[in-house]
């Protein structure tokens, strides 16, 4: 599934693409994706221009003249740009916008897992969005608000910090990565984390996000960016999918257990 560094990425390939352009054509080739479409979606947003993209948790928010599109990818989903002459449509290719300026942005995903839906009120007031917590790199989330929302949480330190309540976007593979710089071991009871330990892993969430960021996101199977290319993080990868792999700093085998329905990996000495 797409995380943060990948949503950040393809909106921010998109932003290059697409803003104040105008859609002169949609077309929808299917009535649901987990979710079912608003059935006038294409006619909603032909010859609304792009205003704005942005992104909240795994989200992508597309502000138009009079709307707003929400979307989710999924767990296959993928949005792209591509020039309209060199466009042919394809099985999975589920919603289709064509540009002013030639381009086509198109929505392919195999497992349907992604929705789109479309408001005309605040997006971030959206039922989505209403439980969720600050941004993992904003000023919102800092070692002084993740001290006082861990003291009454007992459950694994994992657990907690891929919970959108408390901060949104930190996934699977991004949770292990930062557990892992900071010698944390995932199974920790959340309130029983040091000061000094919580300044390390927002540290570590913040730097690893934005590695991944830098790298395009990460590319395990079906993610790409904005204009079709994979994401490179996966080449730095230090525990994620890497069981009975060596620790690149003890040589202990890494190791995975299973917390809260995830895979989750780990070195069994460095995170004791």
């Amino acid at each position: 599934m797409p995380e943060l560094p990948e949503v950040e990425t393809v909106k921010n390939g998109l932003s290059l693409y697409c803003l104040k352009r105008k859609i002169i054509k949609a077309h929808t080739y299917i009535d649901k994706l987990r979710y079912p479409l608003d059935p006038k979606l294409s006619q909603k947003i032909t010859h609304q221009s792009i205003r704005d993209i942005s992104r909240r948790g795994k989200h992508l928010i597309i502000a138009l003249d009079d709307y707003s599109l929400i979307i989710h990818l999924g767990m296959s989903g993928v949005l792209q740009i591509i020039d309209s002459n060199m466009y042919q449509h394809k099985k999975h290719d589920h919603i289709i916008l064509q540009l002013d300026d030639g381009q086509t942005i198109f929505y392919h995903d195999p497992r349907r897992f992604g929705y789109w839906d479309i408001t005309d009120s605040n997006p971030l007031e959206h039922k989505y969005f209403l439980n969720y917590g600050p941004e993992p790199l904003t000023q919102h989330f800092n070692s002084s608000y993740l001290q006082r929302v861990l003291k009454a949480r007992t459950q694994a330190i994992k657990s907690v910090i891929m919970d959108n309540k408390i901060v949104v976007g930190v996934g699977n593979i991004y949770a292990c990565e930062s557990l892992f710089k900071t010698g944390i071991s995932p199974l920790k009871p959340a309130n029983t984390l040091t000061k000094n330990e919580i300044n390390k892993l927002v540290n570590a969430i913040q730097s690893t996000l934005l590695q991944a960021i830098k790298a395009g996101g990460t590319t395990l199977k079906d993610y790409k960016n904005a204009t079709g290319k994979p994401g490179y993080f996966a080449q730095s990868l230090q525990v994620y999918g890497q069981k009975d792999q060596p620790c690149q700093i003890c040589l202990a085998p890494i190791e995975s257990i299973v917390i809260n329905q995830r895979n989750t990996f780990y070195c069994p000495q460095c995170q004791r």
